[in-house]
C-alpha cells in the first residue's frame, strides 16, 4: 500500500500521472483543454512523476467530454492525506459532474466553495476524516442525484436546506455524529429512494412524517437516539 501526503489536495493528481491515468475508452479521443489541464496540474504540483500522456483526458480517474472539459474525477482509495480549502483549484473545474474522493484521509472541513461545482450529479466524500458541520452550500448543488457522506466525523444538525436537493435519489449520512431533529422535509423530496442515517445521534423528527406520497424505498434510522 502506498501512502501519499499532500500539502494541499491539489498536489495529489501529480501522483495520478505517475500511476498510469487511463481514460474511459468511450471518450479516449477527447483532447484536454489547456485550462482544464492546468487546473489538474495544480492539483498535483508537488509530486515527482513521469508523464505517460500529454493530455489529462488520458489520465486514470479523469473523464472528459467530447470538447475536452473535465466532467469526472475518481480518486477513490488512493490513501491521500491532507486538507483542502476554498482556494483549491478543484473548484475551478466547473464542468465537473462526478467527483469521487472516498476511502482517503482528508482531514479538513468541507469547503463552502463546493457550491461552485454547480453541475455535480454525484458527490462521494465517504470514508474520510472530514470534520465539522455539513455546510449549507451542499444544498445549493441542486443537480445532485447521489450524495455520500458516510463514515466521516460530521457533527451538528442536518440543514433544512437539504430540501433543495429535489433530484436526489440516494443519500448516505451514516456513521457520523449528527444530532438533533431529522428535518421532515427530507422525506418529501420527490426523487429520494434511499436514506441511510444509521449510527448517528439523531433524537427526534421535527414534526410528524407522512411518506405515503413519496417514492422512498429504503430508510435506515438504526443506532440513533430516537
Amino acid at each position: 500500500m502506498r501512502s501519499i501526503t499532500l500539502l494541499s489536495l491539489f498536489s495529489f493528481l501529480l501522483c495520478y500521472y505517475s500511476i498510469f491515468f487511463t481514460f474511459e475508452t468511450t471518450l479516449a479521443s477527447a483532447k484536454c483543454l489547456e485550462d482544464q489541464q492546468s487546473l489538474l496540474l495544480q492539483f498535483k504540483n508537488n509530486l515527482t512523476f513521469v508523464p505517460k500522456s500529454t493530455t489529462c483526458c488520458n489520465w486514470r480517474g479523469v473523464t472528459c467530454d467530447s470538447k475536452g472539459y473535465v466532467i469526472g474525477l475518481d480518486l477513490t482509495e488512493e490513501y491521500i492525506n491532507g486538507r483542502f480549502d476554498n482556494s483549491n483549484s478543484l473548484f475551478s473545474l466547473q464542468y465537473l459532474q462526478r467527483l469521487y474522493l472516498a476511502y482517503n484521509n482528508f482531514n479538513s472541513s468541507i469547503p463552502s466553495a463546493f457550491n461552485k461545482l454547480e453541475k455535480l450529479t454525484d458527490l462521494d466524500l465517504s470514508n474520510n476524516e472530514f470534520v465539522g458541520q455539513i455546510p449549507k452550500e451542499i444544498s445549493q448543488l441542486t443537480r445532485l442525484v447521489n450524495l455520500y457522506l458516510s463514515n466521516c466525523k460530521f457533527y451538528g444538525t442536518l440543514p433544512n436546506s437539504i430540501s433543495n436537493l429535489t433530484r436526489l435519489e440516494h443519500l448516505d449520512l451514516s456513521d457520523n455524529y449528527l444530532s438533533g431533529s431529522i428535518p421532515s422535509s427530507l422525506f418529501t423530496l420527490p426523487s429520494l429512494e434511499e436514506i441511510y442515517l444509521t449510527s448517528n445521534q439523531f433524537s427526534k423528527f421535527d414534526e410528524f412524517i407522512n411518506v405515503s406520497s413519496s417514492v422512498l424505498k429504503y430508510l435506515d434510522l438504526s443506532r440513533n437516539n430516537i
